[in-house]
């Protein structure tokens, strides 16, 4: 459906981030009772971004990696289908002969069986 679904979900985080409201004050998570200036805040949701944008970065990396080796593996599938297609149609030739060497021997063998009944 879309042509790249990593740089949409990218897309839709900068979206959403562009679209937070953050507090200018929080509380420090060690309950001291300080409070964090917005600037603060910005650099956690950037550092969160950074956080977004290289687990995105590993996630296409994965992603490529695992096309090449499917792509890798198809190929060798397709020669593999070629191969085995060849040899069946060779199979067939041999099958042919075979089959009209049998009928050629069955004939010949009615022949005999007929000239000893007469």
């Amino acid at each position: 459906m879309w042509d790249n679904p990593l740089a949409l979900i990218h897309e839709r985080l900068t979206i959403m981030d562009s679209r937070t409201y953050c507090e200018p004050t929080l509380h420090r998570a060690g309950g001291g009772g300080g409070r964090r200036s917005a600037e603060g805040t910005m650099t956690k949701v950037d550092e969160a971004k950074g956080r977004v944008d290289k687990a995105l970065d590993r996630l296409e990396k994965l992603v490529d990696t695992r096309l090449q080796v499917e792509t890798q593996r198809a190929d060798e599938l397709a020669a593999k289908l070629d191969q085995l297609e060849r040899q069946h149609e060779e199979l067939k030739k041999v099958a042919g002969d075979v089959e009209a060497k049998l009928e050629r021997a069955m004939a010949y063998i009615k022949s005999l069986l007929a000239q000893e009944k007469s």
